[in-house]
């Protein structure tokens, strides 16, 4: 049985923990069933080979793939070479990956779609998606509730659909909430990991980011907590179930 590739991109060692042991849980995987890697403080090993893989997850994290690559910190640069090196891979083979929020910005930015900060941007907390028609007879949305909450947060997002993608999941503060090209390989804005306490907790470490005024950390919090957010994290499981 192929384990899954965990790419994570945090440089805070407890958010990257914790998001760790949510992908684990909501996927219904034990730690022996993936190949974690950590990009900001561990290469890709040399030749890496994606179907050497049951699938693909990538995290989020602090970085903006639309960011001037003038400006852009080193070890987001180097976090970015490194995801981005294996996207043709991902879709020379179709191979099943899930980004996760950074992870759809890989993807749109390795398909040559538009992936800025011109709108779209959201504030950490719930965001009501809706299923679009495609998503009726996509095998990791269909039957789902046609509207649901889900846990955002960021600065960019896909500004329209990029070439050979279908559009599964939106919302009205940010259209391409859940995308797919091809068969297998997906993206979703939101974090479909995420529970109410780990969003606190990246408020918390996040707040002096930009991606609010640190004064509503309370608020945002208080917010997360009276969402009800269960349909993301049975995507994510139902993506493991496929593939594994």
């Amino acid at each position: 049985m192929k384990p899954f590739l965990i790419l994570q991109l945090r440089p805070e060692t407890d958010a990257a923990d914790a998001e760790y042991a949510s992908i684990l849980d909501k996927c219904g995987l034990t730690a022996d069933r993936t190949h974690r890697i950590r990009l900001d403080c561990e290469d890709l090993p040399k030749g890496l080979n994606v179907t050497d893989y049951a699938g693909v997850i990538v995290g989020g994290g602090p970085g903006c793939v639309s960011d001037d690559p003038t400006t852009k910190p080193a070890a987001e640069a180097r976090i970015e070479a490194a995801i981005l090196g294996l996207m043709p891979q991902i879709t020379q083979h179709d191979h099943p990956y899930m980004g996760c929020c950074y992870g759809l910005g890989v993807l749109t930015a390795h398909l040559n779609g538009d992936m800025s900060k011109t709108q779209y941007g959201e504030p950490v907390g719930p965001s009501t998606c809706t299923l679009t028609d495609e998503a009726a007879t996509d095998p990791l949305t269909r039957g789902l509730a046609p509207r649901f909450e889900a846990f955002v947060g960021h600065k960019e997002a896909v500004q329209s659909l990029p070439p050979g993608c279908v559009h599964l999941i939106a919302s009205d503060p940010c259209p391409f909430q859940m995308i797919r090209w091809g068969e297998n390989v997906y993206a979703t804005q939101f974090h479909p990991e995420a529970n109410a306490d780990d969003f606190e907790q990246r408020i918390n470490i996040y707040k002096d980011h930009g991606y609010f005024p640190p004064a509503d950390a309370d608020t945002l919090i208080a917010a997360c907590h009276a969402s009800d957010v269960t349909q993301p994290g049975e995507i994510l499981r139902r993506f493991v179930q496929r593939y594994g």
